[in-house]
């Protein structure tokens, strides 16, 4: 049999488009092996595709995407194999959320001063019982028919430096590192190619990181060789996924498009068990 797996996608629970047992069934009409679900900051939707995926023989690990910024970029940290319901970590997760609603709240009313009729009760339909935040803001927008699409909206008014730009509350990206090794998990730079954060890494690997996102949509070859040295430099494993937000005609890939195979995910594996028993040295 051979092993495919994608372990980066986004549910309803966060900002994806389809809910977790979907995309699970979604993931098995298309021949994977595993998933990572990682949504933006909320584990909310990890029960249930954990129970979507014993139902239908196809491993779900449980993860998530937490946000922080380092430098005035946004660095993303993936977390895999989560004790979950961990308190600690539902403690963390209720401070991001009140953060990200006081956040909300301040571009709603920066739009409306700047002529756009949107209240919070838009933003909540779009986030569908999920995590709120700027991408449902943005669809908002489209679905009023202010801006012709998302990207349209983060373009002109929602992205930094933009007239209803608000900042993040700042989380170092090394807090978020701690949070996942707490929490059991392995912490994993997402798409390195993106945050352009080299110089990062080894403060990051000094703090605790155990993976690199290797192979993603957006690293052509090169840049995908570049992280491959990285990752043997520090002995990091390496991870991969589509971005999956169900979403037709955005810029990420489609369910299953950017897998790792079978020698990859025994590694995690092998990293995860080691971080559970307490150590994450050789």
């Amino acid at each position: 049999m051979v092993i495919r797996a994608d372990l980066h996608i986004h549910t309803t629970a966060s900002d994806g488009q389809l809910r977790p047992a979907r995309i699970v069934k979604l993931a098995r009409e298309r021949g994977l092996s595993a998933l990572g679900i990682t949504d933006h900051d909320t584990i909310a939707g990890l029960a249930e595709a954990l129970v979507a995926g014993r139902e239908l023989g196809l491993q779900v690990i449980p993860g998530i995407e937490l946000s922080t910024e380092w430098e005035g970029r946004e660095i993303h940290l993936l977390g895999y194999g989560l004790d979950w319901e961990q308190g600690e970590l539902l403690a963390f997760l209720e401070t991001m959320r009140q953060a990200r609603q006081r956040r909300n709240l301040k571009i709603v009313a920066r739009l409306r001063d700047l002529g756009y009729n949107l209240t919070m009760a838009d933003v909540e339909r779009e986030a569908k019982g999920g995590t709120m935040g700027r991408p449902h803001i943005a669809a908002a927008l489209v679905r009023k028919g202010y801006l012709p699409s998302i990207d349209a909206a983060f373009n002109n008014l929602l992205d930094r430096g933009r007239q209803a730009y608000v900042p993040r509350a700042k989380i170092p990206p090394s807090r978020a590192v701690k949070v996942i090794l707490d929490a059991g998990g392995v912490p994993v730079l997402a798409h390195p190619g993106l945050s352009r954060a080299d110089d990062l890494i080894p403060e990051l690997v000094a703090s605790g990181l155990q993976g690199l996102e290797v192979y993603y949509p957006h690293h052509d070859p090169a840049t995908r060789e570049r992280y491959l040295k990285l990752a043997s430099r520090y002995d990091l494993v390496v991870t991969g996924g589509s971005d999956f937000h169900g979403r037709p005609g955005d810029n990420h890939a489609e369910l299953g498009s950017c897998p790792i195979g079978a020698a990859e995910l025994a590694r995690l594996k092998e990293r995860w068990q080691r971080i559970r028993k307490g150590t994450t040295k050789d």
